[in-house]
């Protein structure tokens, strides 16, 4: 069981109608302004609200969904290991997912749970520091003695803070039995904006891909394995997920060479606008 928990609802200014004044009892809530939301800050600034004798905090965006209640148990299991600085669980597609969103997925969260650190970079390259904080838990101590999430990315704070945590000796958990439902129908458009954005991220981050490798060879895996799995469950998705590719192909270029670009150019290509003031 889990001992009594804090909860802390971070809200920035969404406009769907939400009541957050019925929270239920240990839960507060933040509001902040959209224009102040960033991934690393605002979760930075969510830790000073809460009790500063947490062992463990657990991050869920608000389109996440625990599978059963036991997910948060199973995730938090993992820190009775000392080496566990951080850990993820798996995530499942929705049920109203497209074929190329479910295998997204599947190949990027699979049945089986492992522990990563540092020597698995060599095999692993730049996947040793995967995580996603859509569902997510840190040890307290360890996320402070990194500096926290970098308090202005675009996206990437996750992995971010992954990466360092395994330059410090530490290693990051996949709970495959720690479940959510999270997936996203992205467009076309939409998912070359998200791959802009990773872009951007890793060319203002080069010690990341300095240190673990670059994201090539993982990439062509994933177009291997989503070609497989549409031929086998959804053929007609091929052609869309051919120019997705080209797409994201794009969109991670312009996202590399974004010291090049003007402002309002690099703010039409984004997903995350707000990011550029």
């Amino acid at each position: 069981m889990l001992a009594p928990v804090h909860g802390l609802v971070v809200d920035s200014s969404s406009s769907d109608g939400t009541d957050f004044t019925s929270l239920p009892a240990g839960f507060g809530w933040l509001q902040i302004a959209a224009s102040d939301f960033n991934h690393g800050s605002t979760r930075n600034l969510a830790m000073t609200h809460l009790p500063s004798d947490l062992d463990v905090v657990v991050f869920m965006t608000q389109d996440a969904l625990l599978v059963d209640p036991q997910a948060l148990s199973r995730l938090v299991s993992v820190f009775s290991d000392p080496a566990v600085a951080c850990a993820y669980g798996r995530q499942l597609p929705h049920a109203n997912a497209t074929p190329v969103a479910a295998h997204a997925r599947f190949f990027n969260y699979p049945s089986h749970s492992r522990s990563v650190s540092l020597a698995d970079k060599s095999h692993l390259g730049l996947k040793a520091c995967f995580l996603s904080n859509s569902f997510a838990a840190y040890r307290v101590a360890d996320l402070q003695a990194v500096g926290g999430f970098p308090s202005d990315v675009i996206l990437g704070e996750d992995m971010s803070v992954a990466a360092r945590l395994l330059m410090a000796g530490k290693s990051v958990a996949y709970v495959a039995d720690a479940c959510a439902h999270h997936s996203h129908n992205y467009s076309v458009m939409q998912e070359f904006r998200r791959y802009f954005d990773t872009g951007v991220f890793h060319a203002r981050s080069p010690w990341i891909l300095a240190e673990f490798g670059s994201a090539g060879g993982e990439g062509l895996r994933f177009v291997r394995s989503e070609l497989a799995y549409l031929w086998g469950h959804a053929p007609w998705w091929i052609p869309s997920a051919l120019v997705r590719t080209a797409a994201k192909l794009i969109g991670y270029r312009l996202g590399r060479l974004e010291s090049r670009w003007p402002l309002w150019f690099k703010r039409w290509c984004s997903m995350h606008k707000g990011y550029w003031g």
